[in-house]
C-alpha cells in the first residue's frame, strides 16, 4: 500500500484569532506559519515513508481554511524535500485554460524531474469557481439540481470532459487539432492562426503546425512532462460507480470517499471490470485510492477527543457540515430522525464517522483493525490521509503522524 498525506492548507490560528484578525488569510505572518507547517509535516511524512503529499484546489477562503493549491505550492514542497512526490488532488478543470494547465504541469514535472502527481476535480465551491469559470458559463457542480433550474452538474461535467480531452492531446507527441463546445485549436479553427514567422516554423517547428499560407493549423505543446506520457493522474473524490468506471477507462486513480465496506467492494470490482473492457488487467484494489481520516492516541476516547477538535468535528464549527459532508456519514436511524434535513451540528459525533469506517480512531491496535478491514474489503493501492494541519496544533498533528507512521504503516508497506 502507498500512503499519501492530504493537506487542507490552513492558516494555523484559533477561532478567536480568526474572528479578531479577519480576514486572517490576508495576514502575511500567519500565511508564512502555514507554509512552514506544510513543509515540516511534508518532511516528516517523507522520513516516515509516505509516497506523496497532496492538497485540493480551493481559493478565496478569507477565513483561512482550505487555502488552495497552485503549482507553486507543489514546487515549494518539492524544493524543501528530497524524495516525496507532491501535487494537487485536484486541479478544478473548469477554472483553468487547458493549454495553460498542460504547460504548468509539464514545466513543473520537468523542473522536479518527475516528482509530481496531478489530480483532477469538477469543483463544488461556488465562491471561487463561479468567478474563475465565468467565461465558459460554467458553475460549481450541484448534485441537487431542482426541477426547472439549470443542470449545473451536467454543464460542469461537460466542461470537465472537454478540458481533460485537451490535456491528453497536449501531452501527446503529435500536433493536434480540436473543436469542442468551449475550446478550439487552432483559433479560429476554420482558418487557423496567422503567424508571421512562417518560414522559420515550417523549417524548425513541429511537423504539421503551419500551412503553406503561414497559418497555424495544429498545436504542439512543449515541453512534454518529464514522466511520459504524464504524471500519475488521480480523480477527486469519487462517490459514484459511473465515476469509478470512467477513471478505470481513462487510467486515473479514483480516490474514494465511499467508506461502507460492501459499497466500497462493489466499486472496486466495478473498477476491475471496466478496466478489463479497455485492455487493462488489474487486480482488485490496484490503481484505486481511499480517502480517510486518522486519529491515533493511547486509547479510543483520547483519539475521539482529538478528532472532535479537528476539521471534521466541532473544532472547525460548521465548515464540513455546511457542505453536507457530515450527512454523508449518518447512521441509518438518522435518516428516520431527520428525513430530508441537514444533520444538526449538535448531532455530529466522531462515533458516526467511526461506524461508517471513514475515520480510523483509537490506539494503534484499533487503527490497525480498521486497516485490516480495508485490506480485506478491497486492498487499495493508495491510502490518502485527510490531515488536520492548521485545524489542530502542529505538535498534535506531528504526534499522530509519527505514531501512525511508526506503529501502523509498517504493517501495510
Amino acid at each position: 500500500m502507498k500512503f499519501m498525506f492530504f493537506f487542507y492548507p490552513a492558516i494555523p490560528a484559533t477561532m478567536q484569532e480568526r474572528e479578531e484578525l479577519r480576514p486572517i488569510a490576508a495576514r502575511t505572518d500567519f500565511f508564512q506559519k502555514m507554509l512552514d507547517e506544510i513543509v515540516e509535516l511534508s518532511q516528516m511524512a517523507e522520513d516516515l515513508g509516505f509516497e506523496a503529499v497532496c492538497y485540493p484546489e480551493h481559493h478565496l477562503h478569507t477565513e483561512g481554511g482550505e487555502m488552495g493549491s497552485l503549482p507553486l505550492l507543489t514546487q515549494h514542497v518539492i524544493n524543501h524535500t528530497k524524495r516525496i512526490k507532491a501535487g494537487p488532488i485536484g486541479y478544478v478543470l473548469a477554472g483553468w485554460d487547458p493549454l495553460r494547465l498542460a504547460l504548468e504541469i509539464a514545466w513543473l514535472d520537468q523542473i522536479c524531474k518527475g516528482r509530481t502527481i496531478a489530480g483532477f476535480a469538477r469543483g463544488y465551491q461556488t465562491r471561487w469557481l463561479n468567478q474563475m469559470a465565468q467565461k465558459l458559463h460554467v458553475a460549481a457542480s450541484d448534485m441537487h439540481t431542482k426541477d426547472g433550474a439549470p443542470d449545473t452538474d451536467a454543464i460542469n461535467r461537460e466542461a470537465f470532459q472537454e478540458i481533460f480531452e485537451i490535456l491528453k492531446l497536449a501531452w501527446g507527441d503529435e500536433s493536434f487539432r480540436y473543436k469542442g463546445k468551449h475550446y478550439q485549436y487552432p483559433f479560429p479553427y476554420e482558418t487557423g492562426t496567422p503567424w508571421p514567422a512562417k518560414d522559420w516554423t515550417r523549417r524548425y517547428g513541429a511537423p504539421g503546425e503551419i500551412d503553406d499560407n503561414g497559418y497555424i493549423q495544429a498545436i504542439n505543446v512543449v515541453p512534454k512532462p518529464y514522466q511520459r506520457p504524464h504524471p500519475q493522474l488521480f480523480q477527486a473524490f469519487s462517490q459514484s460507480e459511473a465515476t469509478i468506471r470512467w477513471a478505470a477507462r481513462e487510467g486515473l486513480v479514483p480516490t474514494m470517499l465511499t467508506a461502507d465496506p460492501p459499497v466500497l467492494r462493489k466499486f472496486a470490482e466495478a473498477h476491475v471490470d471496466e478496466a478489463r473492457k479497455v485492455g487493462r488487467d488489474l487486480k482488485l484494489g490496484e490503481n484505486i485510492g481511499v480517502f480517510r481520516g486518522v486519529y491515533v492516541a493511547d486509547n479510543k476516547q483520547q483519539a475521539r477527543d482529538l478528532a472532535m477538535r479537528g476539521l471534521m468535528g466541532t473544532g472547525w464549527p460548521g465548515w464540513a457540515h455546511a457542505f453536507g459532508f457530515t450527512d454523508a456519514f449518518r447512521l441509518p436511524e438518522d435518516d428516520i430522525k431527520y428525513p430530508g434535513q441537514l444533520l444538526p451540528l449538535s448531532e455530529v459525533r466522531m462515533e458516526r464517522f467511526e461506524q461508517a469506517h471513514f475515520t480510523l480512531v483509537g490506539s494503534p491496535d484499533d487503527v490497525r483493525r480498521e486497516m485490516d478491514l480495508l485490506v480485506e474489503t478491497c486492498n487499495p493501492e493508495y491510502f490518502i490521509w485527510q490531515g488536520d494541519q492548521g485545524y489542530l496544533p502542529l505538535d498534535e498533528c506531528k504526534r499522530v503522524l509519527e505514531r501512525f507512521g511508526k506503529e501502523v504503516m509498517p504493517h501495510y508497506l
